[in-house]
């Protein structure tokens, strides 16, 4: 048997030591004998105020110079990561879906696999994306403001929309995409996509037309929700231009990644009122700071890059990461790697097969407090 060590990034603790979403795959976790793991410590919020903190950390030579395993939510990884090499890293967990944090090509070079869970967040992004667009057709924060402020006279100044026969124009077409295509279906409504890898045949089968580019998706469209992925191509790609194309009731959704737009033309449409507004749970610069211009207007619903996580996603990424883990561990190369080419590598199959003995090795429960001789306490929440 020989041991595997896991380190989780300390982000995902809470300022008082323990996991800051409850779940993390223990349980899994816990089947595996040869499997030892801690939490990066160092890296934890140390008060409420440290936040801030763990959207620009990034993962240094000496978290990785004794690690077989590692599992990230926040973290930066990048060349500097692998300054002093990584003759023991063999995997890299990406404990969501979007990995343009991580360096793939530098990941690669030094035979390190990045795996995700692409489907644990499907649904639960998709069904953020309806919340934000039924909110703002029914305009939602207006009518709480009523309601709150006793201003019930003002009710005629506050009426939304049905989504029955208005139109969707969907930028970027992949799982959560297609998701979300399939919650709308009982609002009928016509649904546009645009995507560099969509035809028109898979278009009709999801019921939707294929725009030939993001001009005609942005002028024709009532409502406007991203779904792509972040890479040097869609980088800002969506500028002032396209803004300017909206029509003057339509809204604008992002689920996805905030750097996908041109953040200051963004705040300036929203400013000058091109458009009717927009719901974001996603920003160019994260986290997105409490006297932002965008926090001041009325027309846009903020949520904080959180939307999308409920308890049943928290369990398929925790389920996803111990099970890649595992694997990894028993030897054997995990589910959805993302830097495919990194598996023909000899460097990268040898430092997998120090643990193909594990495969045959069968444990039963350990609790996690055996781990380093860490206290129960210290880790279950």
């Amino acid at each position: 048997m020989r041991t595997f060590e896991l380190r989780f990034s300390g982000d995902m603790l809470n300022e008082q030591g323990q996991p800051a979403n409850g779940y993390f795959g223990e349980d899994i976790l816990h089947t595996a004998p040869f499997v030892r793991y801690e939490f990066l410590r160092e890296q934890a919020p140390r008060d409420s105020g440290d936040w801030d903190r763990l959207y620009s950390m990034q993962m240094e030579p000496q978290h990785i110079a004794e690690a077989d395993g590692l599992v990230i939510i926040r973290p930066w990884v990048n060349a500097a990561t692998f300054a002093a090499g990584a003759e023991r890293l063999v995997v890299i967990g990406r404990a969501g879906v979007g990995t343009d944090k991580i360096d793939m090509q530098a990941c690669t070079r030094n035979d390190v696999a990045v795996f995700n869970a692409p489907e644990s967040l499907t649904h639960s992004t998709a069904s953020a994306a309806l919340v934000l667009i039924l909110a703002l057709a029914k305009r939602l924060p207006e009518q709480e403001r009523l309601a709150r402020s006793g201003c019930w006279k003002d009710q005629p100044l506050v009426i939304g929309d049905d989504l029955v026969g208005q139109t969707l124009g969907i930028v970027g077409l992949g799982r959560i995409a297609k998701e979300l295509i399939r919650l709308l279906a009982p609002f009928r409504m016509r649904i546009l996509i645009w995507s560099r890898h969509c035809d028109l045949q898979q278009a009709a089968v999801l019921g939707a037309e294929l725009v030939p580019d993001l001009d005609t998706l942005f002028r024709e469209s009532d409502y406007v929700s991203l779904h792509c992925a972040l890479n040097e191509r869609t980088r800002e790609m969506i500028g002032e231009r396209h803004l300017r194309l909206m029509k003057p009731r339509a809204y604008l959704i992002n689920t996805s990644r905030g750097e996908l737009i041109d953040q200051p033309a963004l705040l300036r449409a929203l400013s000058e009122r091109w458009f009717a507004g927009a719901g974001l749970d996603v920003y160019q610069d994260e986290p997105l700071p409490a006297d932002d211009p965008l926090t001041k207007l009325d027309n846009v619903i903020l949520t904080p890059h959180w939307l999308p996580t409920t308890h049943q996603a928290v369990e398929n990424v925790g389920r996803a990461m111990a099970q890649g883990i595992l694997r990894a561990a028993r030897g054997l190369i995990p589910e959805n790697v993302v830097n495919i080419d990194v598996m023909n590598r000899s460097g990268f199959q040898a430092k997998l097969a120090r643990f193909a003995q594990n495969a045959a090795v069968t444990g039963g429960d350990r609790r996690v407090g055996q781990n380093r001789g860490c206290a129960e306490s210290e880790f279950v929440s």
